[in-house]
């Protein structure tokens, strides 16, 4: 990399060198080395299974590597995760349970602020700063069960933002919406990335094309190469097989436009 290029740039924030982790007896995730930089916006995708999720906790410190180094903001992940964000898969919760929106968003704070401390002003006013970013402060005093699938993710990454975070990691975030509501949810976080880096991985991986700046693909192995054109190679390498892509009304690039003719030829 020239001099020059290295200067255009963002400052390393998160960076992986020839990790091993897993479970137990088992290797999830083989040699990977990676670099997050200032602005970007990552997509990973892989086939389930193929470690997407372990690599989020692994940036967590949810679990210790094996091998190799794990390093955010220049320390060590507990001392670094502080400034990470996290929203994780969107599950089915109690919709009875008592809770409105804007304690569910600052349940965020907790981690700065102590269980057994009392919120203070700083709080509200993170809280509200995030509700506006998601585009949901109207909706602050509703009872949080009430909320759509789409509603209730942004109020997860609501939550994820209400500290501050530098870097944002979202494990699939549309898993669980249809397709008019992911790609409002991607709408979000691409303007998002304007003031946050964001790490995501997904299923998804049409649509994703469409919003982040670069793409990876994960099996136990991560083929990364800083953009957003998805290779074959990259594919097959991930999937162990060939892989179509069929858009569902999503506007979207994954192949190189010279790969584009040869497969329209």
């Amino acid at each position: 990399m020239s001099e020059s290029s290295a200067d255009e740039m963002g400052d390393e924030m998160i960076s992986l060198q020839h990790v091993w982790a897993g479970y137990g007896d088992q290797t999830v995730l083989e040699d990977i080395t990676l670099s997050v930089r200032e602005g970007d916006f990552i997509g990973i995708i892989g086939p389930n299974g193929g470690g997407k999720t372990t690599l989020l906790k692994v940036l967590l410190g949810l679990i210790t590597p094996r091998r190799g180094t794990v390093r955010v903001m220049g320390q060590s992940v507990e001392k670094g995760r502080r400034y990470i964000g996290y929203v994780p898969q969107l599950v089915e919760s109690d919709r009875d349970f008592p809770i409105c929106v804007r304690d569910v968003v600052r349940m965020g704070r907790l981690s700065s602020r102590g269980l057994l401390k009392n919120y203070q002003h700083e709080d509200d006013v993170a809280v509200i700063n995030a509700l506006q970013s998601v585009d949901m402060l109207d909706l602050q005093n509703k009872p949080f069960g009430e909320l759509s699938g789409g509603q209730r993710q942004r109020g997860f990454i609501a939550r994820a933002l209400v500290g501050n975070p530098r870097v944002l990691l979202l494990d699939e975030p549309t898993a669980s919406v249809d397709s008019r509501v992911s790609a409002n949810v991607y709408e979000l976080l691409y303007h998002l990335n304007e003031r946050v880096t964001i790490v995501m991985v997904s299923h998804d991986l049409s649509a994703i094309s469409a919003y982040v700046k670069s793409v990876g693909c994960l099996n136990r192995r991560l083929f990364y190469h800083g953009d957003k054109n998805v290779t074959p190679d990259m594919l097959e390498a991930s999937y162990h097989c060939p892989v179509d892509l069929i858009a569902h009304g999503v506007p979207h690039r994954v192949f190189a436009e010279h790969q584009m003719q040869e497969v329209s030829e």
